[in-house]
């Protein structure tokens, strides 16, 4: 819905998140391009980076790095 209305979807935790990596998966599954989940200092935070790397592992070479691409409205 975001991107057929011309927007940039990020999904993102909320402050005091647990270390349940479901928003990961729900990066990846809606194509969302941008994750925001803090920095690496916290474990609640590494949890859903290693989500991440997990997914990519497991998609193998079909899986993509959109760099700049994420951000599609930018000229």
């Amino acid at each position: 819905m975001a991107k057929r209305a011309g927007y940039t979807a990020v999904i993102s935790h909320r402050s005091g998140e647990t270390e349940d990596a479901t928003i990961a998966d729900i990066a990846v599954g809606t194509n969302a391009l941008q994750i925001k989940t803090g920095s690496m200092s916290r474990s609640d935070r590494m949890a859903k980076y290693n989500q991440l790397l997990r997914i990519e592992e497991d998609l193998g070479d079909i899986a993509s790095y959109p760099g700049r691409g994420a951000f599609y409205n930018l000229r």
